[in-house]
């Protein structure tokens, strides 16, 4: 083809500073992509919100998380039954031994340090190292925080990822820490008996 023969591009007749402006369309696979975006979420919000048909990703998320607790719950009770150290007189004696507290202090540094502080005493997470526990101070209930995790606090279900024996080491490990009144962040929540924080 000669130089005549070449079609133009579509001008537009806009020039801005000697660059002259084109009218090239967008290429066709892109407007698909564009289009079937439009579409879809136009879908998505009928079903999901205008005729509330399917239920939404948080509602769910929450649902499993309640379910999940439910089950944790159960599986602690059935273990305490079953008499396999999973309950206060186990974790309190778990806490005095040496071995379960060194293992809980290695799994701490690895994972908990960021909230915690390297000695519990507390940087976005609560000081660990007074008697005062947002979520229960009993044994089985820092048990099953670490287990099960306080999503909304931004504390993460630990049990999935680590398994069973490290979160009771953890577990042993923060209470161990307990009543030593480091300096950090101000007491939250309340103690064993419930007696809130000052």
């Amino acid at each position: 083809m000669t130089e005549q023969q070449i079609p133009l591009d579509p001008d537009t007749g806009h020039d801005y500073d000697g660059i002259r402006e084109f009218d090239n369309p967008l290429p066709r696979w892109w407007l698909a992509t564009f289009y079937g975006a439009v579409v879809f979420a136009v879908g998505y919000w009928m079903y999901y919100h205008t005729l509330e048909a399917g239920v939404l990703p948080r509602a769910a998320y929450e649902a499993e998380l309640a379910r999940i607790d439910e089950q944790e719950s159960a599986r602690l009770a059935q273990l305490e039954a079953a008499g396999k150290g999973v309950s206060e007189e186990g974790f309190w004696q778990l806490a005095k031994d040496p071995q379960a507290v060194e293992r809980g202090q290695v799994v701490f540094k690895q994972n908990c340090l960021s909230c915690h502080g390297d000695r519990g005493q507390g940087i976005i997470g609560p000081n660990l190292t007074d008697a005062y526990y947002l979520h229960g101070a009993k044994a089985l209930d820092v048990y099953k925080t670490i287990s099960t995790g306080v999503l909304d606090k931004g504390m993460p279900a630990w049990r999935p990822l680590l398994g069973v024996s490290k979160v009771r080491d953890a577990a042993a490990f923060v209470l161990s820490l307990r009543d030593r009144n480091l300096p950090g962040k101000a007491p939250q929540g309340v103690t064993a008996d419930g007696k809130p924080a000052p």
